[in-house]
């Protein structure tokens, strides 16, 4: 058991790091300041596994226990400050490095909300809300539509890997195997989705 919640401190960590950069990019493109440009990417970075926490009863939340998350935040933003115009161009690898932190926290919130005993369905809901929580709370902040409401294939990719994490859980993997698949999945739809441009269907309004 102490080993699994390492892993899922580990990943937790790194998923943190990879949102908090994501975040700290759309405070550039916002053009906000050297505080704004902090404060998203800590919204991004633990935004959405603080409401994970929260929903799950694992409080006082992780991130205001344990100053490595804040840290990560803060150092990502501010180094994002200094060099982010430099990158901000590069769409592609903020693409791919998004995909990335959305399986690592999918797999982060399914994994942990399994260890409070929440159901399957709340584990799988738990891993959509530590994935695109963050960057919902930014879109809000930003004055926008929450871009998982809007955009093509996210929080579908998110589901998807929180049931490929617990089927794979029910055939007895290993907690490496049950991570790894978890995250490539939800990489792999993420990324075929964009490349092939595809999208949910959007709702439209009929005129008669």
């Amino acid at each position: 058991m102490e080993s699994v919640t390492q892993i899922i401190y580990i990943f937790d960590l790194l998923g943190t790091l990879i949102f908090a950069i994501t975040g700290a990019l759309r405070g550039i493109q916002k053009e906000l300041d050297f505080l704004g440009v902090i404060v998203f990417a800590g919204v991004v970075g633990c935004g959405g596994g603080m409401l994970r926490d929260s929903l799950i009863g694992a409080t006082p939340a992780a991130a205001l226990t344990d100053g490595y998350y804040l840290l990560i935040c803060i150092i990502a933003g501010i180094t994002v400050f200094f060099v982010g115009p430099k990158i901000e161009s590069r769409k592609k690898l903020l693409i791919y490095l998004d995909a990335l932190g959305l399986g690592v926290f999918t797999s982060i919130g399914v994994a942990k909300a399994s260890m409070y005993g929440c159901s399957q369905v709340g584990q799988i809901l738990c891993g959509v809300i530590t994935a695109v929580g963050g960057g919902m709370i930014r879109d809000v902040l930003s004055r926008e539509i929450p871009a998982v409401l809007t955009s093509d294939i996210y929080a579908t990719a998110s589901i998807a890997g929180g049931i490929v994490f617990l089927f794979l859980k029910q055939e007895g993997a290993n907690t490496g195997i049950l991570y790894l698949s978890c995250t490539m999945t939800v990489i792999f739809l993420r990324c075929w989705a964009i490349n092939n441009n595809l999208r949910l269907p959007k709702s439209r309004i009929y005129k008669k």
